[in-house]
């Protein structure tokens, strides 16, 4: 079967791989000249498995006055401006239940733990060079309260073969002394330890070259797509600015834009794009060896080879990109003030980056049938896109070679 895989960020490779490892001839097609030139570009680094923890909650509800207020620096919300924001919101409020958030933390984390297998074993398949590494994960806590949340999480994470543990202070520092020279305080960390850093474009780039060199993958580069080709419920083609291209299949994989190309076809995969930041810095002196989370400041700090990738923050602005400079100045700042010696924040060879993640109002990722016959979806990975991404490409494929 000729399938044809809409995007080359991580989530559109993957699936390309998985697709092609099940006998399909793949063409992917994107609007960059090359791959993983989005969101995928300079993502947080994390392959974060342990924590999958639902954004939608009901400790979320309390906070939602000083969102809206603009209290919290690492996010922004422009409701006004934004009526595409409203139906998505009353979605999100209805997952803020104790029930549906534990059902959506589940959920994802299986989907987690099945990708952490899948590329460990691609990593070793194909011997793809990306800065992979074990180092583990420490996300702090600010509150006791958090403290005992995170426990019962935890406890409920290793029944499913999870290993997460709650440290105090102390126990934390002593898993990552770098903490002891930031300034910042919290009540405890959740460690888990299989939790892996790498360098997600430059894994993108590596899957990509070896799928042309190795398999029946084609790269359709700067083609920009404009629409679907559907006739009484059938996929037949896809159309560019340069015209259609035909195939017997097709994966939806373009992230938050995902949207505006399905809903056309009454297919509504309820998707936000939320932006994030990051830069990429030198080491400071005392950089962090063990990957860490605030989520205090909504910041986290990844090191691999001689880089420190500072990322975080969700702004809920719609596809505005007009303050990202003002936004990651911010989150520099913050970091700083949090961590001064985890990065060289002076350094001259600073990279910025700002990037959308399409969540869904549950967290789940949309995977297989679109209930259009041929057209198949794979998006709204949220901020996991690559943690999951394996894991979701080996369900398209597997839904697309069902299909035959």
């Amino acid at each position: 079967m000729h399938v044809a895989v809409l995007g080359a960020g991580v989530t559109g490779v993957t699936t390309a791989y998985y697709l092609a490892e099940f006998g399909h001839t793949v063409t992917v097609i994107e609007r960059a000249s090359a791959v993983a030139t989005e969101t995928s570009f300079a993502n947080g680094a994390q392959l974060s498995y342990s924590y999958t923890d639902s954004l939608a909650n009901p400790a979320f509800i309390p906070k939602i006055p000083s969102l809206l207020l603009g209290l919290d620096p690492a996010i922004r919300i422009r409701i006004m401006r934004n009526f595409s924001m409203f139906p998505w919101g009353l979605r999100f409020l209805a997952q803020c239940t104790r029930a549906k958030a534990g059902e959506n933390t589940i959920a994802v984390l299986k989907i987690a733990l099945r990708s952490a297998e899948l590329l460990e074993q691609l990593h070793q398949k194909l011997s793809l060079q990306f800065s992979y590494a074990a180092a583990g994960k420490l996300v702090l806590l600010a509150s006791p309260r958090d403290v005992e949340a995170a426990k019962l999480q935890s406890a409920l994470k290793r029944q499913l073969g999870c290993e997460t543990h709650v440290l105090n202070p102390d126990e934390a520092i002593v898993k990552e002394p770098a903490l002891a020279f930031m300034r910042q305080d919290f009540a405890g960390a959740v460690y888990a330890e299989h939790d892996h850093v790498g360098d997600a474009h430059a894994f993108t780039r590596g899957l990509s070259d070896w799928l042309q060199s190795n398999r029946s993958v084609e790269f359709d580069f700067d083609r920009d797509i404009s629409g679907l080709n559907v006739n009484e419920g059938r996929f037949l083609g896809v159309q560019t600015g340069t015209g259609t291209i035909h195939a017997d299949a097709a994966v939806v994989c373009l992230g938050p834009w995902s949207q505006q190309l399905l809903t056309p076809h009454g297919i509504n995969p309820m998707l936000y794009p939320v932006r994030g930041y990051s830069v990429t810095l030198p080491p400071g002196p005392h950089a962090p060896t063990v990957s860490i989370t605030s989520l205090r400041h909504r910041i986290v700090y990844s090191h691999f080879d001689d880089k420190v990738r500072i990322a975080g923050f969700a702004d809920f602005v719609g596809f505005n990109t007009s303050r990202d400079a003002e936004r990651i100045s911010l989150m520099c700042e913050i970091a700083k003030q949090a961590a001064p010696e985890a990065a060289d924040y002076d350094a001259k060879s600073i990279r910025p980056w700002g990037g959308f993640r399409p969540v869904t109002p549950s967290g789940q990722p949309n995977v297989g049938p679109s209930g259009i016959d041929g057209l198949f979806v794979n998006t709204g990975h949220g901020s996991l896109g690559w943690t999951v991404a394996c894991a979701t490409a080996e369900s398209a494929a597997q839904a697309v070679t069902n299909s035959e």
